[in-house]
């Protein structure tokens, strides 16, 4: 007695892996446009600062973070008292992430969202005081004096935490030279809170990318 089942054709097989392969194509094409969206989030960051500083300057002649006058210029803004008597002197004092609610570095996000130039909250014990990045890492400013990267020059410098490497490097190509250890926007490991001391750049060949860092951009 002959078997009624029968095997697939050539023609079957050929039009599953067709189908297969269409699957996997938009799936990677998916994912490809998900992380070019996370890059343009992450330069958009890095672009959108400047325009909070040179704003404020513009309205009241004075850094947010450093203004010695920023309780009369905004309506709820704390003055920074530390370091002591810097305020005013043209640099936004304190580590870019620091956590530290009377340093001109933290106050920086409190007075420019009085001056209506960001968004987010003002209030500095907001648990989401601090802006986050695409991947949810702390951003944070502060003066080129106070570079926390060895060699990354700059009047003020921006930097974004927990990028992961293979997005550090494609913001370098972006935004800059595409060495992540030259130029402009530069990278390295994550640092503590209120970071004491500048360390050394990680270079592109170094960087894995599967890791996150931190991404620095003097302007």
């Amino acid at each position: 007695m002959k078997n009624g089942q029968g095997g697939f054709t050539l023609v079957e097989i050929a039009i599953v892996l067709v189908i297969i392969g269409l699957l996997l194509g938009g799936v990677l094409k998916g994912q490809e446009l998900i992380n070019s969206a996370k890059v343009k989030n992450f330069a958009t960051d890095f672009r959108n600062i400047p325009l909070f500083v040179y704003g404020y300057q513009d309205k009241y002649r004075s850094l947010p973070g450093d203004d010695a006058s920023a309780s009369t210029h905004v309506t709820g803004a704390t003055t920074a008292t530390t370091p002591a008597g810097s305020q005013g002197n043209g640099v936004i004092n304190g580590a870019w992430n620091s956590n530290a609610a009377t340093d001109e570095s933290y106050l920086f996000w409190q007075h420019v969202r009085l001056a209506g130039l960001a968004a987010g909250p003002t209030s500095t014990a907001a648990a989401d005081y601090i802006p986050k990045n695409a991947d949810g890492g702390i951003i944070g400013i502060t003066s080129g004096s106070n570079s926390p990267i060895t060699g990354l020059r700059g009047t003020y410098i921006v930097c974004s935490q927990g990028v992961l490497g293979k997005f550090a490097k494609q913001l370098d190509i972006t935004l800059d030279d595409g060495n992540t250890a030259t130029g402009s926007l530069q990278v390295m490991t994550n640092q503590a809170a209120n970071q004491a001391a500048a360390v050394a750049p990680v270079a592109t060949a170094g960087i894995d990318e599967a890791l996150s860092y931190t991404v620095c951009m003097g302007f």
